[in-house]
């Protein structure tokens, strides 16, 4: 991974379609894959140079061509308490991933009044496209404002794969919502975790296939609640036990250990 930083420092960049997501552009500097960077480093004991990637999330200057007023530091968006999705050089984009960001809470990037902050943005977020029909579940979409076609990150074959409220563009996918469960028990917002792990219990259940119990199906539409991805998918139904694990104790197997230890070193460091 230390071979993909272009600045041979600490952030890592990537190419489009190179994370996860096989049908959506991430350029450069993404959120979710240097959440996972931060989180390895301290897993493997190199805190400082994890709190360095953290350092430059939040020091790095967009200084080429144009600088468009809504262009950020970064992966922090001005003004909002989320981190944006991506970012590389004149080029960024200050959607919200839920994955990404709901690691920065787990893994502790985020501190704990960003952390209440963003669940608060999120939440309030989801309660307004619940009101315009976007969003007919108590989960919040894996990313929005959905990309529509006549905005500038449209791309040809979103039209195919990624209509507004499917798939990569704002599908409610059950191993996301796994995690989010999880980063809300780490900002110990512990009934409202229980809340959204019911409204995962109830998601798990739907299925392609009507004769399924289970369906653990990969993602549903954010407008209808639909299951429109592969049943028996093994993340949605391994997610969703890491999510009932985490409500039930209180506590986050693996991230607990990557947050406490990093907070005494941030304090140590007076970072």
């Amino acid at each position: 991974m230390a071979y993909q930083s272009p600045s041979d420092r600490s952030l890592v960049a990537q190419k489009p379609t190179s994370d996860w997501r096989d049908e959506q552009w991430v350029t450069g500097y993404g959120l979710y894959v240097n959440t996972l960077v931060y989180s390895y480093l301290h897993l493997f004991g190199q805190h400082e140079q994890a709190e360095q990637v953290r350092s430059e999330m939040r020091r790095f200057t967009i200084t080429g061509g144009v600088q468009h007023q809504h262009v950020h530091e970064g992966l922090v968006v001005a003004h909002k308490p989320y981190y944006a999705f991506w970012s590389y050089k004149i080029y960024s984009s200050d959607r919200f991933d839920l994955l990404g960001n709901s690691l920065a809470i787990l893994s502790g990037m985020a501190s704990p009044s960003r952390a209440e902050a963003m669940i608060a943005w999120i939440e309030a977020e989801c309660l307004g496209m619940r009101q315009k029909g976007e969003l007919a579940l108590d989960l919040p979409p894996n990313f929005f404002p959905f990309i529509k076609p006549e905005e500038p990150d449209w791309r040809l074959r979103y039209e195919r794969f990624n209509m507004p409220g499917e798939y990569h563009n704002g599908g409610i996918w059950p191993f996301i919502a796994g995690f989010y469960v999880a980063a809300l028990v780490a900002a110990k917002k512990y009934r409202l975790a229980e809340a959204k792990l019911l409204a995962l219990t109830g998601i798990i259940r739907a299925a392609k296939n009507e004769r399924l119990s289970f369906g653990f199906n990969e993602w549903l539409k954010a407008q209808d609640g639909q299951p429109m991805g592969q049943n028996w998918q093994t993340w949605s139904a391994a997610l969703y036990l890491y999510a009932v694990k985490c409500v039930e104790e209180k506590r986050t197997p693996f991230f607990d250990e990557i947050r406490i230890g990093p907070t005494k070193l941030v304090n140590e460091m007076g970072l």
